[in-house]
């Protein structure tokens, strides 16, 4: 069951979830070269679809903070710009990745807890207001 949420609440959530593992999947997927296109697509197969608007600002950004290396070619008779990991780039990956599994190990055993209902709740809190009074 759903409460009446705001879509476009939940919309800006799910946003700001997606933008750290962004930067993770496309820094794992140049770990072997790449130009845009054919990153979009690597990304789009594993179930990460991103628009042109969000990735080449990306990696121009990551580029800049030395993490990517760039170089224009002629690919198929036309020239394309090829992307891959600086030596920085595949260190910090590897640092992202280590803070990931911690993140993610965690959030794992917070989600296996069970989650109490309201009225479980209000019963824990009154249980410890009614314990506080017979203590004293």
């Amino acid at each position: 069951m759903y409460v009446n949420i705001n879509p476009e609440v939940l919309e800006n959530l799910r946003q700001e979830l997606r933008r750290g593992s962004l930067i993770i999947a496309v820094l794992a997927q140049l770990g072997t070269e790449q130009y845009g296109y054919t990153l979009r697509k690597s990304l789009e197969e594993h179930g990460i679809a991103i628009d042109e608007g969000t990735l080449y600002p990306l990696l121009r950004r990551l580029e800049t903070q030395g993490l990517l290396v760039s170089e224009w070619r002629e690919h198929e008779k036309r020239n394309k710009r090829f992307y891959w990991l600086s030596p920085a780039g595949e260190e910090v990956l590897e640092l992202l990745l280590e803070d990931w599994e911690a993140l993610s190990a965690s959030l794992q055993s917070i989600l296996q807890r069970p989650i109490a209902s309201p009225a479980e709740k209000l019963k824990v809190a009154s249980d410890g207001v009614n314990a506080s009074k017979e203590s004293k």
